[in-house]
């Protein structure tokens, strides 16, 4: 699947909420406002804060992300995630981190590969796989 030009920018310029849960199925959802595509196919997040959301990543690498403006970005997006505490990724995030708040110190980078995106629109095509 591939995010159209106008979900990465929603992404992008907008809070989206991450669901995760851990192994055991125990779900966890947080508003992050470091999502970032890098194209179509991959967005790119900053963990500055992500406690039980990394806690869970690493027991179960599936991710689930919706834009926070969700009337005008009816979409839910999924995939898997691979997670980077140094490396090309890590230091994007750091920049970008540290350009937006200089006391930011992002903890990993999280590379969401989409897989899935999915209609949360209310109607007869609400939970429909695009």
């Amino acid at each position: 699947m591939v995010l159209n030009k106008e979900l990465q920018d929603a992404i992008e310029k907008n809070l989206v909420f991450l669901a995760t849960a851990s192994k055991e199925g125990v779900p966890n959802v947080v508003p992050v406002g470091f999502a970032r595509p890098l194209n179509g196919e991959t967005i790119l997040i900053a963990d500055n804060y992500l406690n039980k959301t990394r806690q869970n990543l690493d027991e179960n690498p599936r991710l689930s992300l919706i834009p926070q403006d969700a009337k005008a970005f009816p979409f839910q997006v999924k995939g898997t995630v691979e997670i980077f505490e140094s490396g090309e990724y890590f230091d994007q995030v750091t920049e970008w981190a540290q350009n937006v708040m200089t006391e930011l110190e992002p903890k990993s980078a999280i590379l969401f590969k989409v897989e899935e995106i999915y209609s949360v629109q209310p109607g007869p095509n609400a939970g429909k796989k695009l």
